[in-house]
């Protein structure tokens, strides 16, 4: 893994950076973890993915930001969160990645058990 500075929004950041296969990285920022294509904007890439996952999130939508395997689940169906929330975790790359909620709400649906296979966009949850 190493590190390296983008700019998002005209601001730069450090991010985490490994190559997962021919031409794709996978690149950890603000607690989330995304697939880019080598030779790409990764600055504008991760912009991209970010506000569209919190643009879905906001609605209550909780995706799998990544392909990963669940680790654990950290609330109940039915259980009141705040925004913040660590909601489950995922293991990817030998790395475990929290999901926070992006909103206060009820948890309506658990989409995943323990151990089980995600794939990138799953809804793995809903807030609402």
């Amino acid at each position: 893994m190493q590190d390296i500075n983008i700019k998002i929004n005209g601001r730069e950041h450090l991010v985490k950076v490994e190559e997962i296969s021919d031409g794709k990285l996978l690149v950890h920022f603000g607690g989330e973890a995304f697939e880019v294509q080598i030779g790409a904007d990764i600055g504008k890439q991760v912009e991209e993915e970010l506000s569209q996952s919190r643009g879905e999130e906001s609605g209550g939508i909780i995706r799998a930001p990544l392909p990963g395997i669940v680790f654990s689940i950290d609330v109940k169906l039915g259980e009141q969160v705040s925004k913040g929330k660590k909601l489950l975790s995922l293991m990817a790359m030998k790395m475990e990645n929290e999901i926070r909620s992006p909103t206060h709400g009820r948890v309506k649906e658990i989409n995943v058990k323990q151990h089980q296979t995600v794939q990138k966009g799953d809804v793995v949850m809903i807030i609402g």
